[in-house]
């Protein structure tokens, strides 16, 4: 995740310190993205600083504790620029449980894919519904609002995908069921051309007298 980044961009409208940068990413990004770990925050700084991408200035004060300002370098907004001017590239692929769930569902039979489609359904349109209220409630700044209307066309996009799951995972789910009956056939019978009562070896107490 390039937070890193993110600190510059924030820079990028002038020097800042910790607690500042904390409250100004919060308020610019908005509550769907999550809080910032102050000591998070305080070690991406320092790897900044480090690699020259910004400068530390320690500032004292006389009513307060003192504090640290940071500020962007020249090199810092070329990398800014370099990154922010990049597209942005999947990399890891579409790794949502979801799809595991769905794969142990689709083994267990149609009920269960049903059970699980219905349940994820319930909760992707309480997810959307609760967006929706936070969009009425927070949505004033552009870039909180670009966030949580795109947080809403993933989960209708996710609502989709569950809706068309249980059609499409049919016949898997139907053949799970045919397995499990054969399976459950077979559960304590003789091997195959064998009469029902007759084992194939004779108990070990009549081996053993044979031998004797």
């Amino acid at each position: 995740m390039p937070l890193h980044h993110a600190v510059m961009a924030l820079l990028a409208d002038g020097p800042s310190h910790g607690y500042e940068l904390k409250g100004r990413f919060e308020e610019a990004i908005g509550p769907q993205w999550g809080g910032l770990n102050i000591g998070h925050l305080y070690q991406v700084l320092d790897r900044l600083v480090r690699d020259g991408h910004v400068t530390r200035v320690h500032v004292a004060q006389s009513d307060r504790p003192d504090k640290n300002a940071y500020q962007l370098t020249g090199q810092g907004r070329q990398e800014l620029r370099e990154w922010a001017t990049s597209p942005w590239v999947r990399t890891s692929g579409f790794r949502d449980e979801l799809f595991l769930k769905l794969l142990g569902a689709a083994r267990l039979g149609p009920e269960a894919l049903a059970e699980l489609v219905a349940a994820q359904r319930e909760t992707y349109l309480a997810d959307i519904g609760a967006l929706t209220r936070l969009r009425r409630e927070r949505g004033q700044e552009p870039l909180v609002a670009l966030l949580i209307d795109a947080a809403v066309a993933h989960t209708k996009a996710d609502l989709a995908t569950v809706d068309s799951a249980e059609a499409r995972l049919a016949d898997v789910a139907h053949a799970a069921v045919m397995t499990g009956a054969e399976c459950g056939s077979m559960d304590g019978m003789e091997p195959p051309g064998i009469p029902p009562g007759r084992r194939r070896f004779p108990p070990v107490e009549v081996r053993r007298q044979s031998r004797e």
